[in-house]
């Protein structure tokens, strides 16, 4: 059996208490308590309306909620001790206040994810490839899923100078399956694992819109594919636009991802992601709903 292939087209995929058939889509709403989003500049930093806007993502229509205490990109230092307060808490009151929703928690570091499995999280979401290899493990220990992402061997929170892949798509694919199965290795869940191509992180704007052009490559491993392109450098790049002009080419690049068959999308605008994601089903010839 080709150990790079564990995840039959057929299979389902499980956060927590959420199931994602293949063919049908999961809206992953992002919830950064960080003083400095790229995005909303900490709009959702303060406790309460962090909660208060995971409690709106739920009614919106979002699957998972995602919770970030750390900028992606450089900025302030944030230690692990600093991490795990700004997120373990708010991981729990979500939990509380719904019970049914899948959790995720965007980190890199074991010890984070130790703490939110604690607090009730479902799925650790590192964008960072690996960085910290102790992290499967945990994901294992603790029964929760697990994001194997590409960063082009990036340390975490820095950005690539000048990228260069022979072919990004090829590379790309390589790492996230090879995670993947040292992932299964470790003990995680393989119904609980997700790949994700990780646009722009170690790359640049043509090898992100190249890895959204053949999404179908990944799709095609079996893995159910993560897809996080809301408000990204290379969609502003693309269209010569600001961060708070890119909602249009967005839904563009999420509806090609879901096309190609994409599982689950991390996004800011949960209903115009859930619009949009409804109407590629139908001209796929499904109904819409979740």
């Amino acid at each position: 059996m080709d150990e790079r292939k564990p995840a039959s087209p057929r299979r389902t995929l499980r956060i927590g208490r959420l199931a994602v058939p293949p063919g049908s889509f999961a809206v992953m709403a992002v919830i950064n308590r960080t003083p400095d989003s790229f995005f909303d500049h900490g709009a959702t930093y303060e406790f309460g309306a962090a909660l208060d806007a995971a409690s709106k993502a739920v009614a919106d229509g979002a699957d998972i909620i995602d919770i970030g205490g750390v900028k992606a990109g450089e900025g302030d230092e944030v230690d692990v001790a600093e991490e795990i307060r700004r997120v373990a808490g708010l991981v729990a009151a979500v939990r509380d206040r719904h019970p049914a929703v899948a959790i995720s928690v965007d980190t890199w570091r074991a010890e984070v994810a130790d703490a939110v499995a604690d607090a009730g999280a479902d799925l650790l979401n590192d964008a960072w490839g690996g960085a910290d290899p102790r992290l499967a493990q945990v994901a294992s220990d603790r029964g929760l899923g697990l994001v194997c992402s590409h960063a082009g061997g990036l340390a975490p929170r820095t950005r690539a100078l000048r990228p260069r892949y022979a072919d990004v798509v090829a590379e790309v694919t390589r790492y996230v399956t090879d995670q993947a199965v040292r992932a299964v290795a470790a003990g995680v869940r393989p119904d609980g694992i997700l790949i994700d191509p990780a646009h722009d992180f170690g790359k640049d704007t043509w090898h992100s819109l190249e890895l959204t052009r053949r999404l179908d490559v990944l799709v095609a491993t079996g893995w159910p594919v993560l897809v996080a392109v809301s408000n990204k450098d290379f969609i502003g790049e693309t269209l010569g636009l600001p961060v708070t002009d890119r909602a249009e080419g967005t839904i563009a690049a999420l509806a090609i991802c879901a096309w190609h068959g994409g599982r689950v999308f991390r996004v800011h605008d949960v209903p115009a992601a859930r619009r949009a994601l409804d109407a590629v089903t139908v001209l796929r010839g499904g109904s819409p709903g979740h």
